[in-house]
């Protein structure tokens, strides 16, 4: 399985760095892995580093299972990255 690329367009944004902080913030309150918590939401253990990273654009599908994965609402896992 290929490695996900950062997005060329939206990588670093302050958006997205800033998303990608609360939910490893989050999946760390949790104590799960980053592998555990990719398993959980169905994405690749790469990907998940990326989001964390703030290198991709997330799909909102995505965000919904990230935000299931951790228990709370998308619009929490928004408020919590203060978007």
């Amino acid at each position: 399985m290929s490695m996900a690329k950062p997005s060329p367009s939206y990588s670093g944004r302050p958006e997205l760095v800033a998303l990608g902080g609360a939910i490893r913030d989050l999946r760390l309150k949790h104590g799960l892995s980053q592998e555990g918590f990719a398993d959980e939401v169905g994405i690749d253990r790469s990907y998940a580093g990326g989001i964390e990273r703030g290198e991709h654009n997330v799909a909102i599908v995505n965000l919904i299972k990230i935000a299931a994965a951790l228990n709370i609402t998308l619009g929490q896992l928004i408020q919590k990255a203060k978007l």
